[in-house]
């Protein structure tokens, strides 16, 4: 059993991976649409009735407790020992963060910016650059640390302050660039499920944003009705995020989402495994499949028309209320999908992509090469072109004509191959009446 060039092409041509990749893509049918959805409502359902706004939500106050879990296990990872106080709540803990983990851009109050602007510990943690749970904040809060400055956002600008003299602990550029990240890191969990003060009066606290959404501070654009007043995009963001639109909140309007898209993936992947006998590897639900792309634009486009439709009515024309019961989280999410798919209808990819699927269908191709090669019984295979050797071997010692056909009526003799003559083949063809059967 011999394999080729040829053979690894063809393994590739009727390879099923590679026909995906190659071809338009997958499609959707009727159930796959229905599937999609029936999961985008039941996200929307969750959204509507568990998720809503901060101050109504249901989800809220496990996602509360699940981030003050987190920030208590994080104190005791860094040294905060509840048992010498006999003090086990979360505002012991944040506590403790807020003295180990001190940053020289936490101002609060405007005083503590000489008055340039209008600020308050509600919303000093969206307008503080630095206090971000993101690439931003992590920019920003270098930058201060290193030049003992804070930066804000406020009304379209960048605000820049000198503060007093921070020193980051390390020998080197290096160790004070980790140890200024680890502040970072430590104070915004310090920060992350409100102060030890607000906290302590049993209040839920100011926490920090969801990432990016500090950006919206930028946004002095657009007048919008709130109640008998009207107010930009970026008034309105830091009003909602005073009053509990936080990056605790933004966990809960996740849920939804990932309801929706696990659904979607674990109903696709089973049709496949049980319906059209794909193997496990062929059902991982991956982004190189188009139908299960197309499937969760249907399924989260269902979720943000719900979320769209329910923000409407209980808003009542008030911009603000509107805002608060908007799944941000939803939103962006069915904007990507989106966004992706258009640039993959349009062939807009990265060479980058277009070589690593080249790659996949080449190491599928070998793969499948390489289990046919596995299936070939090698020991027979040496045995059979053992005598063959032998033969070539004999070949190249002989000197004329003679010895070669010598040889030749050898090997037949040997390895039992059929000769059309009988005897002599000198003898046997000078006999006029002899015949030469070929069978």
């Amino acid at each position: 059993m011999n394999y080729g060039i040829g053979d690894v092409n063809a393994l590739i041509e009727n390879s099923d991976e590679n026909r995906i990749l190659i071809q338009s893509g997958d499609k959707c049918d009727r159930y796959d649409y229905l599937t999609a959805v029936a999961c985008g409502v039941i996200g929307g359902m969750v959204d509507v009735f568990f998720v809503g706004a901060p101050n109504d939500s249901l989800l809220v106050k496990w996602t509360d407790t699940q981030v003050d879990s987190a920030v208590k296990n994080f104190a005791k990872l860094v040294g905060w020992t509840p048992t010498v106080n006999k003090v086990d709540n979360v505002a012991s803990a944040i506590g403790f963060l807020e003295k180990k983990f001190r940053v020289n851009y936490d101002q609060r109050y405007s005083a503590d910016v000489s008055g340039l602007f209008d600020m308050s510990t509600k919303n000093h943690h969206m307008m503080s650059l630095g206090h971000s749970p993101d690439v931003i904040g992590l920019f920003f809060s270098i930058l201060n640390q290193f030049t003992s400055t804070a930066t804000f956002v406020t009304g379209e600008k960048l605000i820049t302050i000198n503060t007093e003299t921070f020193e980051l602990v390390g020998g080197n550029f290096i160790a004070k660039v980790f140890s200024g990240i680890a502040n970072w890191f430590g104070h915004i969990m310090s920060d992350i499920a409100g102060s030890s003060g607000s906290r302590g009066n049993v209040g839920r606290g100011s926490g920090v944003v969801m990432p990016f959404y500090e950006l919206f501070g930028l946004c002095n654009f657009g007048k919008f009705n709130v109640r008998k007043d009207r107010q930009d995009l970026a008034k309105i963001a830091t009003r909602a995020f005073q009053e509990g639109y936080d990056f605790r909140f933004g966990l809960s309007t996740a849920i939804p989402v990932i309801i929706t898209d696990l659904s979607i993936r674990l109903i696709w992947a089973l049709r496949r495994y049980f319906q059209y006998g794909k193997t496990f590897k062929e059902c991982i639900p991956t982004q190189g499949h188009a139908d299960l792309r197309v499937m969760l634009i249907f399924g989260n486009g269902v979720l943000c028309m719900m979320d769209g439709i329910d923000a409407s009515v209980r808003s009542h024309g008030d911009f603000l209320v509107f805002f608060m019961r908007i799944n941000l989280i939803a939103w962006y999410r069915f904007t990507t999908l989106v966004l992706k798919e258009v640039c993959i209808r349009l062939k807009i990819k990265f060479s980058l992509q277009k070589y690593l699927e080249a790659y996949k269908r080449i190491n599928k191709a070998l793969q499948d090469y390489l289990e046919k090669l596995e299936k070939i019984d090698i020991e027979a295979y040496k045995k059979e072109t053992e005598e063959y050797n032998r033969v070539i071997a004999a070949f190249d010692q002989a000197k004329n004509n003679k010895d070669l056909n010598k040889i030749l009526l050898d090997t037949f003799e040997k390895m039992n191959y059929y000769k059309p003559w009988n005897g002599d083949f000198d003898e046997h063809m000078s006999n006029k009446n002899a015949t030469l059967i070929f069978k």
